[in-house]
């Protein structure tokens, strides 16, 4: 999950910069001689951070030419070759033509990806497809309650948790994990712009796709100050204050292929 900054969004002295959140290096666990493939990878940092951590050959794939350029320049950075790094630029709906493998032991999504997808059905049954028997699946969204939230302070609720028309980006998206607004193109004009997926609706087109979902889990923190309220603590995620009550505003997949 890549985290651009203002000072550097995509510089090659961040090569070596592991941008892995606690929670996602947990739930996913050791990746030692693994295969991974990420999507959207974004400028790669988050896939490179896998490859960093053991994983034996990483593919990240995004629809930006230029993010996949500033991709493949991190991982000469870091000297890993193709057999070790490869970064392809194809939509995600075509990832399973347009990877060079056909099957890896994790597929790593989301970072804001589904909000600019709007079939979900579709980009599940294409992720699906691609997890190699006794691998799985690990998704990270932002969470869809908090498009519900007041931007201010995030305590009122002002949105309708299941509406389908398309929305103004949030700073998640703008500037979030898999963003970066100099490298990222503006979200499908067919598809009416980035929308919400209910919680319910990914995690039922991922069974329907054919994965076991081993958990769902919520989580309390952001990678972004999305509403003012929100302090940064130690390992970089916002939180609200502790004297207020929380609602999530991230949550994670795991969806195993049975061997």
């Amino acid at each position: 999950m890549d985290s651009p900054t203002p000072e550097d969004p995509h510089g090659a002295d961040r090569a070596g910069e592991d941008v892995l959140r606690d929670f996602e290096v947990a739930e996913v666990g050791d990746v030692t001689g693994r295969t991974l493939l990420h999507l959207p990878c974004g400028t790669g940092l988050g896939t490179l951070s896998w490859a960093r951590r053991g994983a034996a050959h990483v593919v990240g794939l995004d629809p930006s030419e230029q993010a996949v350029e500033t991709a493949r320049a991190l991982a000469a950075d870091l000297g890993l070759t193709q057999d070790r790094a490869a970064f392809v630029a194809a939509d995600v709906y075509d990832a399973a033509e347009a990877v060079p493998d056909r099957a890896y032991d994790v597929v790593h999504t989301g970072g804001g990806a589904l909000r600019r997808l709007p079939d979900v059905e579709r980009w599940a049954e294409t992720a699906a497809a691609l997890v190699a028997p006794g691998g799985f699946l690990y998704l990270v969204e932002p969470h869809p309650l908090a498009d519900a939230l007041d931007d201010e302070t995030g305590s009122r609720i002002v949105h309708d948790y299941f509406v389908r028309e398309h929305f103004v980006r949030d700073p998640w998206t703008d500037t979030g994990p898999d963003a970066d607004p100099d490298t990222d193109p503006d979200p499908d004009p067919d598809s009416g712009g980035e929308r919400a997926h209910p919680v319910g609706e990914v995690v039922t087109a991922l069974a329907r796709a054919g994965l076991r979902i081993d958990f769902l889990h919520e989580h309390d923190v952001s990678p972004v100050p999305r509403y003012g309220v929100l302090q940064r603590h130690e390992d970089g995620c916002y939180r609200f204050p502790a004297d207020r009550p929380r609602v999530p505003l991230t949550y994670s997949v795991k969806a195993s292929r049975p061997a």
